[in-house]
């Protein structure tokens, strides 16, 4: 029996999304947008050598077709990307009026989102009045912190200080459907950040806020303040079943790695794993090994688009492609006969863009442990399909399998 996996390079966009002109980093629409491009071209130039230098190099990507579906997504030839394609590779359009975390990778699961997600203004206050006061007698806290638009570094060392002399937790949005709350893991306690976050998420579901995001940190004043890996995400549960549920209503076991349990709300998912997306290449490298026939294991790398990405660092951007690429070949030599591998994106963050924002863009499918070829501009919900296809399960979402 076959088993599959689906893996997410968050952010990892290839330019040319149609209706790019559509969605906006501030008052700068997202037409041009090409994150991986911008980045190779930037290497070639030179202007990437922080921590590494010359060329981007990621053969394996290049291989299964990267450079191909960035040429077919956007008309851009990539420098340095010379590899005839030898996997199954073409190039994604997201129809769902998005271009965050769970838009992408609801629409890749086979459901594009039916309703517009709500948002904050940037302002100061960023929140209404009347949810501010909901939250603080809902959540049992006397008050809050921040009520902005913010980078999640940039306000705990504005205010981690007085959050640890208050007891307020802090708490911002972006350009994302997000509410994200940041408190101290010892001060305040991690459990009762994840118990207030917990709380407060159906009020701000009601509205539309697609996530609920518990940012911990540790720390002190004087030697500063540190986001810790226990961030926990309470997001909207899909409204109808996805690729998770398909599956695992076939009786298959199905293995959610990195945040994908915390985007679909444990959706269909039976066993998950968490780290660094060095940890999780672990993680994922352990299931090619021992994962049972007929299972599908959906991961998600995010630390292009939250560690480089929103930070518009070209270079490090390019150090993260470089590891996985290498990580990658890895892989590839543990697939075993009648394994289907799925990379792909959920959005584009291009770190040259202006802004902290994600990017409206393409993304790319990259397939093997099938017959190579071009699969030309397909669908997000395309992927969910062909994967179904795959595990013999039945799809119940718009999408066509291209297998």
């Amino acid at each position: 029996m076959s088993r599959a996996f689906l893996v997410v390079m968050d952010s990892v966009g290839i330019g040319g999304a149609p209706d790019a002109d559509q969605f906006f980093n501030g008052d700068l629409p997202d037409t041009g947008a090409n994150t991986l491009a911008h980045i190779a071209q930037a290497c070639a130039a030179g202007k990437a050598d922080a921590g590494r230098s010359g060329a981007l190099t990621v053969p394996n990507l290049d291989r299964l077709g990267l450079g191909a579906a960035v040429q077919l997504a956007s008309d851009v030839t990539l420098p340095g990307f010379t590899q005839n394609p030898t996997g199954l590779w073409g190039a994604a359009t997201e129809r769902s009026q998005g271009k965050d975390t769970p838009s992408g990778h609801w629409e890749l699961a086979g459901l594009p989102v039916p309703w517009e997600w709500g948002y904050f203004p940037d302002t100061r206050p960023s929140f209404p009045e009347d949810l501010v006061q909901m939250i603080c007698a809902t959540g049992a806290v006397d008050g809050i912190l921040g009520n902005c638009h913010a980078s999640g570094t940039d306000i705990i060392a504005e205010l981690g200080a007085l959050h640890v002399q208050s007891g307020f937790p802090i708490c911002y949005t972006s350009a994302d459907s997000v509410f994200q709350v940041a408190a101290h893991e010892h001060s305040f306690g991690l459990a009762r950040l994840l118990q207030f976050c917990e709380i407060i998420a159906p009020i701000l579901h009601e509205q539309k806020i697609g996530r609920v995001i518990a940012r911990p940190f540790v720390g002190d004043e004087e030697q500063g303040f540190t986001r810790t890996v226990n961030r926990k995400d309470f997001a909207i549960m899909p409204p109808k079943p996805v690729l998770t549920n398909w599956v695992q209503d076939a009786g298959r076991h199905v293995y959610g790695v990195g945040k994908i349990g915390d985007i679909f709300s444990m959706q269909g998912i039976d066993e998950v794993r968490k780290g660094t997306d060095q940890v999780l290449m672990g993680h994922l490298n352990d299931l090619v090994e021992t994962a049972e026939d007929g299972s599908l294991t959906f991961a998600n790398f995010v630390e292009f688009d939250s560690l480089y990405g929103h930070r518009r660092d070209i270079s490090g951007y390019a150090r993260a492609l470089e590891w996985f690429d290498q990580e990658l070949g890895k892989l590839l030599l543990k697939l075993r006969e009648g394994d289907l591998l799925v990379l792909t994106a959920d959005h584009g963050n291009d770190p040259s863009w202006s802004g902290t924002d994600h990017t409206r863009e393409r993304v790319p499918v990259l397939c093997t442990g099938v017959t190579g070829g071009q699969l030309g501009q397909i669908d997000f919900a395309d992927v969910a399909a062909s994967v179904a296809k795959h595990l013999g399960v039945a799809a119940q979402g718009p999408g066509r399998s291209f297998l």
